[in-house]
Formats: structure tokens, sequence, C-alpha cells
């Protein structure tokens, strides 16, 4: 099973059929809730397709983000000092309720930290993976993104598709090929 956010692409469309929890836009299933993906084998020998659904966790976790912690959040307005960010999961597990973050301008990446620039490294909209440094202020944690496999996961173009990374900063509209900065997360295997 693996941990899905809403808006992430499954799969194609023309090799399994959309259940619980998805959706078919452009050919594409998409998640429409956080949860768990679910890949059901077809009885039909008429439809070979297996099922693709999603269900959310019944069992998520109430807890809070602890140090060390891994994160996926979406970034919810930047400034030239932190971007925020709302936890949306915690070590691999939705959380039932929201917790606020933020990623302040030294800890976007381990060197150069002086030449960083928010604006270049994260936009509203954007969703990323860091990790939890401090229990920081009342209001939120601390978060980091400097590490290589640390940083914006899933981006949109102002066009509305997905970006692709080209590079560890950059990241091109597959549609109109126009590249946007961007701290980008190495991806994971």
């Amino acid at each position: 099973m693996t941990t899905v956010l809403p808006g992430q692409r499954l799969g194609l469309a023309a090799d399994t059929n959309a259940s619980t929890g998805t959706y078919i836009k452009d050919g594409f299933v998409y998640a429409s809730v956080m949860g768990n993906k679910h890949i059901t084998p077809s009885i039909d020998p008429l439809n070979t397709k297996p099922s693709l659904s999603v269900f959310k966790d019944k069992q998520a976790n109430s807890g809070v983000p602890e140090i060390g912690s891994l994160i996926i959040g979406k970034v919810t307005r930047i400034n030239p000092r932190f971007a925020s960010v709302n936890i949306m999961v915690i070590s691999s597990t939705p959380c039932s309720e929201v917790f606020q973050g933020i990623i302040r301008v030294q800890d976007v990446r381990a060197t150069e930290k002086d030449k960083v620039q928010i604006y270049r490294s994260f936009r509203p909209g954007d969703i990323v993976r860091a990790k939890v440094l401090s229990l920081g202020d009342a209001r939120s944690y601390h978060l980091s993104t400097a590490q290589n496999e640390l940083g914006v996961v899933f981006a949109q173009s102002l066009a509305g598709c997905t970006m692709v990374p080209i590079s560890w900063e950059e990241m091109v509209c597959p549609k109109t090929k126009v590249t946007e900065y961007r701290k980008c997360a190495k991806p994971t295997e």
C-alpha cells in the first residue's frame, strides 16, 4: 500500500479501472482523497483491467510531528524570509488534522545558504517533502529541505500541467515548455 495525495497521478486510464477515491482526467487516473492506494485484480473475464482505488486511512495518525520526522505538505504562502506549509502527511501516515510549518530561508538547502531566495525555491500550491527540524514556536514547526531527497515533489504550471524536474533547481511545463525555479526533491525509489 502506498499513501497518495489528492490530485496525484496514479496510472493510465487505459490500463486500469478508476474506482473509489479516484477520478479520470485527460486519460490518467488521479487520487481524489488522501489515503492508501489499492490495486484489485479483475474477476470479470470480459474486463481484465485491475481496479484502482484510494481509501482514507481510518487509523490516521492523530499525533503530532516529531523532530526528524519526514513530512509531506502544501506550500500555502511565501515571503522573502520563509515559506508557510500545511503539513498533510507525517512519516507516510495521513494527518487527521492540519499542522502548520515554515521553511526558513536558511533551511532550504545545505550549501550557499546566503544565496537562497524563497520565491526561486517554492510557490504557493507546491507539494513538498521536508524534515521536521524543531518544534518551532506556538504556531508552526520549523521544517528543512536541506537534503537532496527533500524539496518540491509536485508543482503545477500556470497552464495547469504537472511540472517535470529537469535539475535540482528547475522544473519545466511539458505543455508550454516554460521553465520555473524550484528546490526539487531527488526522486525516491
